[in-house]
C-alpha cells in the first residue's frame, strides 16, 4: 500500500467524512482578504487568523519544510443533537458544540501524523489552530467548496464539518479543488437573524450571534434581543442551507443541545468550566457563559425567573448586573421594577447605571419582549 492509500485507509477507520491532499504554498488570495476584512472591522476584534494574516494564510511560515497538507473533515450531522422547540427557561446550543466534536477529529489527525512519522515523514496536526485558515485548505484539497455563508460544504454532509490539517514534509499528489459550487442558492443570506452575511461569502462578525456569544465585554443592546433563547453559537445559515438540511435529514437527530439556564446561573465556576470546557470563553471565564444566559433568560424567561435574575443586580462583576438590569427590563413585572429601582439608588459603575435607567424604560412599557418569543 502506498502512502496515499494507507493514509485514506486511516482517515476511513478514524471517520473522517473527507480527506483530501493539497499543497502547503501560501494562499496569497486568503491573506489578501484576510486582511481587508480586518480593515474593514468585519473581524468584529476576533484575533485566531485575523491577527496574523501571512502567518495564517502560508503555511510554510511556521513549518518552512512543509511541503503537503493532510486535510480532514469530522462531519458532526449524525451525532449532533438538535436544539428543538424553544422551551421557556432553557437556552440553545449550536451542533457542533453540543459535545466535543473536536476530539475525534484531533485523534483522526493525530492516528494520520502517526502514519506518516512511521514512514520516517516529519507531521504536524494543526486543528483548531490559528496558523492555518483552513477551510482554504480544505478546499485547495477538494474537500470541499467554500459556500456563500463562508462555511466549507461536502457532499453528503453540508456545512456540519470540522476541519483540521496535518502538515507533512511528504511528497503527495494534490487532489486538487471540487468543481462545485453553491451555485444561484443564497438560501443563507436572509436566514442569518442580523443581516452579517453583508455578500455572498462575506461576514461581518460584529452582527454573527455565534460571534458576540464568544466574544468579550458586554453583548451590544442592538443585538440582545436577536439573541433570543440562543446559549452558544448560531445554526440558522446552516440549517438554512439545502445541503445541510438533507444532511440533517438523513442522519436523524436527536434531542440535544438545550441547557437550563437557572443552572448555568447557580453553577460555580468549577462546574461550568469541567460541562462546557469545550465551549470558547474569552479567558477561559465563566462569567460569559452567565452573561448570555442571562440575555437568554430575558429574551424567555417568565415572572418566575425574576428572582434569580435579581439577584445578579447585586453581583459583584459589572458585566452581569449590566446584563440582569437589561433582562428585568425585558421581563418587566412589578418585581423587577421594584428591584431595577432600588439598584438605581446604590449602584456606582457608570455604565450599569445607564443599563438599569434604560432597563427601567424598558420595564415601565411592561418589557421590551413579549415573555416566550424568540426572535
Amino acid at each position: 500500500m502506498d502512502l496515499s492509500a494507507a493514509l485514506r485507509a486511516a482517515a476511513a477507520q478514524a471517520g473522517l467524512a473527507a480527506l483530501g491532499f493539497a499543497s502547503a504554498a501560501g494562499f496569497p488570495e486568503v491573506r489578501c482578504s484576510v486582511e481587508e476584512r480586518v480593515a474593514a472591522g468585519f473581524h468584529g476584534g476576533m484575533r485566531f487568523t485575523f491577527s496574523s494574516p501571512e502567518r495564517s494564510s502560508d503555511p510554510r511560515s511556521s513549518f518552512p519544510w512543509a511541503r503537503t497538507l493532510v486535510v480532514g473533515a469530522w462531519s458532526y450531522a449524525a451525532v449532533a443533537g438538535n436544539p428543538g422547540p424553544a422551551t421557556p427557561g432553557t437556552g440553545r446550543v449550536a451542533r457542533f458544540a453540543t459535545r466535543d466534536y473536536y476530539r475525534p477529529l484531533r485523534v483522526a489527525l493525530h492516528g494520520l501524523a502517526g502514519v506518516l512519522r512511521g514512514a520516517g515523514l516529519r507531521a504536524d496536526v494543526l486543528c483548531d489552530d490559528s496558523r492555518l485558515v483552513d477551510r482554504a485548505a480544505a478546499v485547495r484539497a477538494g474537500v470541499g467548496w467554500w459556500g456563500k455563508s463562508t462555511m466549507v460544504l461536502a457532499p453528503g454532509h453540508g456545512p456540519w464539518l470540522l476541519l483540521g490539517s496535518v502538515v507533512t514534509d511528504a511528497s503527495l499528489p494534490g487532489d486538487g479543488p471540487m468543481a462545485r459550487d453553491c451555485g444561484t442558492c443564497v438560501a443563507c443570506l436572509p436566514a442569518c437573524p442580523t443581516g452579517a452575511l453583508v455578500a455572498p461569502g462575506v461576514l461581518d462578525a460584529r452582527r454573527c450571534l455565534a460571534a458576540l456569544a464568544q466574544a468579550p465585554g458586554a453583548i451590544p443592546r442592538e443585538f440582545r434581543r436577536a439573541m433570543g433563547d440562543r446559549l452558544y453559537g448560531c445554526d440558522d445559515c446552516l440549517e438554512a442551507c439545502p445541503p445541510g438540511r438533507r444532511a440533517l435529514a438523513a442522519a436523524g437527530e436527536r434531542g440535544e443541545g438545550r441547557v437550563a439556564l437557572v443552572e448555568i446561573l447557580e453553577a460555580g465556576d468549577g462546574a461550568l468550566l469541567e460541562q462546557f470546557g469545550h465551549f470558547y470563553l474569552p479567558g477561559r471565564e465563566a462569567r460569559y457563559l452567565r452573561r448570555n444566559a442571562l440575555v437568554a433568560l430575558g429574551n424567555t424567561g417568565g415572572e418566575g425567573a425574576v428572582p434569580l435574575v435579581v439577584r445578579y443586580l447585586a453581583d459583584p462583576d459589572p458585566l452581569l448586573r449590566a446584563h440582569a438590569a437589561w433582562a428585568l427590563g425585558e421581563l418587566g413585572g412589578a418585581a423587577g421594577r421594584d428591584a431595577l429601582a432600588a439598584a438605581a439608588s446604590r449602584e456606582s459603575d457608570p455604565g450599569v447605571l445607564e443599563e438599569v435607567h434604560s432597563a427601567l424604560t424598558g420595564a415601565a412599557a411592561g418589557g421590551g419582549q413579549r415573555r416566550g418569543s424568540v426572535p
